[in-house]
């Protein structure tokens, strides 16, 4: 599943961080805090790979 915008993809990046040991899960904040606790790291890399190119940079 690809991210639907910057953010979400930046969020998800962070929170894989935090998976992988890389960043402190106490750094992290909002989406990131919740894609953490909810998401698999697999699921995490999916959302994190995607290309930021053509993404908006939020979803309304």
């Amino acid at each position: 599943m690809p991210a639907k915008s910057q953010a979400q993809q930046k969020a998800a990046g962070a929170a894989l961080s935090a998976k992988r040991g890389e960043t402190k899960v106490s750094n992290l904040e909002g989406a990131a805090k919740s894609m953490y606790d909810s998401m698999s790291e697999k699921e995490l890399r999916e959302l994190a790979k995607t290309k930021r190119k053509t993404k908006p940079k939020y979803k309304h």
